[in-house]
């Protein structure tokens, strides 16, 4: 185990610049906490529009969490393992909801998945599958901008782990899918719980792609943040408290992969 390395003690200029940037990220949540009534909390929470956005909030972006995991786990395992031609447009491909707008990343989920999309006027035509504007549609686009995420947490992971342990499991008879269980899994299991609960975290912060593709109907599409986005038109205080338990929840997340998967060695 190498030694932890010992703290330097930073320039004076370093310090100073630092305190800035701490109190540019602090700033935001005294803010909230200032302008919160919180002897109207519990009634703003407890109405019946809002319990609505927090229950499809936290459905959709848990389906959306599930399903990335389904599909950009095994994604992450062949950008990481294979070797296959257009491999590098496919990571590129991958990655690009991180650095799209989401209105853009929603306005293409609809030319792909709408109506009269490449994808989703056959679906509609042979299944009388219809996904915009409904809650398929808000998993959907909560998927699209959080699996990247998961995707790039995993793929690094399995860069990163030891094979030779996958292949003394082989030497000893193991199957390929037996490895990938009982060894492979294990081995990068605390990455795929951090890109998991990142992606989680995404999911239920989405705004832009969900309000493009799905739309903002209350009781059946409308999430928290846009919830949140309506509600600093007619009621400011009700937007502050479901922000603030959007903060929290985020703040409480990085915390505990912070302590738990971030922490050197």
């Amino acid at each position: 185990m190498t030694p932890a390395a010992r703290p330097e003690r930073p320039p004076g200029a370093a310090i100073v610049l630092a305190a800035l940037a701490g109190v540019f990220f602090v700033a935001p949540l005294v803010g909230l906490l200032w302008r919160v009534r919180w002897a109207d909390l519990g009634r703003e929470m407890y109405s019946q529009d809002v319990r609505q956005a927090l229950a499809l909030s936290l459905f959709s972006s848990l389906a959306a969490t599930a399903t990335s995991a389904a599909l950009g786990i095994p994604l992450a395992w062949v950008l990481a393992r294979a070797r296959f031609p257009g491999q590098r447009l496919l990571r590129a491909l991958t990655t690009l909801p991180m650095v799209l707008p989401p209105v853009v990343g929603g306005v293409a989920l609809l030319a792909a998945f709408g109506p009269t999309g490449v994808v989703g006027q056959w679906l509609e035509r042979w299944f009388g599958l219809t996904l915009p504007f409904t809650i398929a549609g808000v998993v959907m686009a909560q998927t699209f901008v959080a699996m990247p995420f998961l995707v790039i947490t995993a793929e690094a992971a399995f860069r990163r782990s030891d094979r030779r342990l996958e292949e003394a499991a082989r030497t000893l008879g193991a199957s390929r899918s037996v490895v990938f269980r009982r060894v492979t899994l294990p081995l990068v299991s605390p990455s795929l719980v951090a890109g998991a609960v990142l992606c989680w975290a995404r999911a239920i912060g989405e705004f832009g792609a969900t309000v493009t593709f799905a739309g903002n109907f209350p009781g059946r599409t409308q999430t928290i943040p846009l919830k949140v986005y309506l509600l600093l038109e007619t009621r400011p205080q009700a937007a502050i408290a479901l922000s603030l338990v959007l903060l929290a929840v985020s703040l409480s997340v990085l915390v505990g992969m912070r302590s738990r998967w971030w922490t050197p060695a």
